[in-house]
Order: structure tokens, then C-alpha cells, then sequence
């Protein structure tokens, strides 16, 4: 096998101190970019994480769109029967402080990866350097697509259902500031992590861990757990869950696809090696 593609002998210590600046460097990015959101939290608070509690968000927009389209007047909200109080002294501060701080890591997170990248790609070898080109590109990708799905599809969604959830007309919705912004980041960055099934997919399948044939015999199996997270990351509603096990169970199929082309791949470069032997 191949010698790692970065021959420079370092100590313990050395890779120590290269990771403290790698991490250093990475809360140095998202600490502006959390700072940038605290200081214009008219857009970012009020725009951005409050934008699914107003009709006019753009995912209500659009499926009165398409309700109009279809024929549905149900796709067309007219209010959402809630409104968000602060009954803790520091309520409002705190969701600012929470919610700029996760505003600046989903930011800053292509470089945040990528300064750990750089820190563990030294250590790759060569071969494995180059089947892992373009990574960072492909996790943030995932990371970002997860974002947004939570963002516009998942959270609007919740919000609608539970809001104009009723068991009497007598009961009135007054939603704490602090659950409202808690479960919009649980859903945004559940979704976020939970994208990235095809990256841990390929890892594990160029480990030799799963692969496609165990990843077909267990899919029943895969189908309950993704119910059963998609149960914990969303409120309790079912239609939520199917919208969040929907895209996770595309991205299963899609992740037995890559593991069959990992091993279809290691098969064609085994053979190469037998025949240049």
C-alpha cells in the first residue's frame, strides 16, 4: 500500500497544536458569522426565523400556488392560529444568542469541514486521497440541501399543522418563543445531519462495513428506523414524519447505489491488479 500522501514526520504534540488552529480558525468563522446574524437580527430574526410564522413565507406562497393551479383551495392558508409569547425574563435574548449562533455554523460549515478535512487528508493515502476528491464540496452540498429542505419544506408544514391543530375553539394557541425557535433548529438541523446518509454510506462501504446486497436485506428494517428518527426530529404529527421518512428513504436507495458502485469498483481495480501481476 501506498504511503500516505503527506511523508512529513510530526510528533503527537505536532498534531496537536495543527488541530487546535484548525479548530481555532473554524470557531473564528463561525464566531463572525454568528456575530454578523446578532447584529442584523431584522433580517435574520425576524425575517429569517421568524418567516414561517407569516403567511406570506414563500412555501405558503407557493402551495396556494399550486392549490390555485390544482383546483385545492386548502393548499391556500388564511391565518395560522397561533401567536409566540416570552415568558421568561431573558426568553427573547437567549433565542437571539441560540439562534445567531446556529445561523452562523450552518454558514460557516463549508469551511468549518473543510479546515478538518485539511487536517485529516494528510494522514490519507494516496489512493484514498484520490477517491475522496471533492468531498467537502459534496458533504456541504448535503449539509446545505438538508438545511433548506427542513427550512422551507419541513418547518412551514409543522408550524401550519400543529398551529391550526384544535381539540376545542375555546383553547388559543400561544406558543413560547423558546419552544417555536427550539423545535425550527431541532427540524433544520436534524434534516441537515440526516442528509448526509449517501457520505457515510461510501465510507462505510469502502471499509468494507455495509455493503449493497446487506443494504437490500435490511431495507424493511432501514424503513422503521428512518420512521423512528424521523419521529423524534419532528413534532408529533404524522404527516411530518412521512415528509421527513420520504427524501431519507430516497437517499437509502440512493446510498445502495453508491455501496454497489464502491464494490463494483474495488472488483474492476482488484482484477487490474491481478492481470498487471
Amino acid at each position: 500500500m501506498a504511503k500516505p500522501v503527506d511523508d512529513k514526520e510530526m510528533s503527537f504534540i505536532d498534531h496537536l497544536e495543527e488541530l487546535r488552529w484548525h479548530l481555532i480558525r473554524s470557531l473564528v468563522a463561525i464566531l463572525v458569522f454568528t456575530v454578523v446574524a446578532f447584529i442584523y437580527k431584522d433580517f435574520f430574526f425576524g425575517k429569517i426565523v421568524l418567516g414561517p410564522t407569516r403567511l406570506d413565507f414563500w412555501t405558503y406562497r407557493k402551495l396556494c400556488e399550486l392549490g390555485q393551479l390544482i383546483e385545492s383551495p386548502a393548499l391556500c392558508f388564511d391565518k395560522l392560529n397561533f401567536t409566540l409569547q416570552s415568558r421568561k425574563m431573558a426568553g427573547q435574548f437567549l433565542m437571539h444568542l441560540t439562534s445567531s449562533f446556529v445561523i452562523g455554523l450552518i454558514i460557516a460549515f463549508p469551511y468549518v469541514f473543510w479546515e478538518l478535512w485539511r487536517f485529516v487528508q494528510p494522514g490519507l493515502y494516496e489512493n484514498e486521497r484520490r477517491v475522496t476528491t471533492g468531498v467537502v464540496l459534496v458533504v456541504s452540498f448535503l449539509f446545505l440541501t438538508g438545511a433548506l429542505f427542513g427550512y422551507y419544506i419541513l418547518t412551514p408544514i409543522s408550524v401550519q399543522f400543529l398551529a391550526n391543530y384544535t381539540l376545542d375553539p375555546s383553547i388559543i394557541n400561544e406558543f413560547d418563543i423558546i419552544s417555536y425557535v427550539s423545535t425550527m433548529l431541532t427540524l433544520v438541523l436534524g434534516c441537515a445531519l440526516l442528509f448526509q446518509l449517501p457520505i457515510l454510506v461510501y465510507f462505510l462501504a469502502k471499509a468494507g462495513i455495509v455493503s449493497a446486497q446487506s443494504m437490500k436485506a435490511y431495507r424493511r428494517h432501514a424503513i422503521v428506523v428512518i420512521f423512528v428518527v424521523a419521529a423524534i426530529i419532528t413534532p408529533a404529527d404524522v404527516f411530518s414524519q412521512i415528509i421527513v421518512a420520504l427524501p431519507l428513504i430516497l437517499l437509502y436507495e440512493i446510498s445502495i447505489f453508491i455501496a454497489g458502485f464502491v464494490k463494483k469498483k474495488e472488483e474492476r481495480q482488484e482484477a487490474l491488479q491481478k492481470r498487471d501481476a
